[in-house]
């Protein structure tokens, strides 16, 4: 019988202890990453769609805007005035605006 996989698990659940056990000191936590996968996943699929970029520089400008977009969605803002914003204030020489704030918990 072969330990050599049953001695990385261990030795990777030794490592992340901390932060396997994390949940249990802040239980506001959650215990997956499923939100952030769900959230990850229409911007996979357009890429696999467009089959990329064909740059670096490409690459770097698609997941900005990725993570902008999906940040004004999630903050119930429209992505689109935002970028809007940013685009009026740089052609003008001014200071970026902040991206918008995280609502209020009711």
């Amino acid at each position: 019988m072969n330990i050599l996989p049953l001695r990385r698990v261990v030795r990777e659940f030794l490592y992340d202890w901390k932060v396997i056990l994390r949940p249990l000191a802040e239980p506001l936590l959650p215990l997956s990453n499923n939100t952030a996968e769900q959230a990850l996943r229409h911007w996979v699929i357009s890429r696999n769609i467009s089959h990329g970029t064909r740059s670096e520089e490409g690459s770097r400008a698609f997941a900005l805007l990725a993570s902008v977009i999906e940040t004004c969605r999630r903050r119930g803002t429209s992505a689109w005035q935002y970028l809007g914003t940013v685009i009026a204030a740089a052609r003008k020489g001014l200071q970026l605006p902040a991206l918008p704030a995280i609502p209020a918990a009711a």
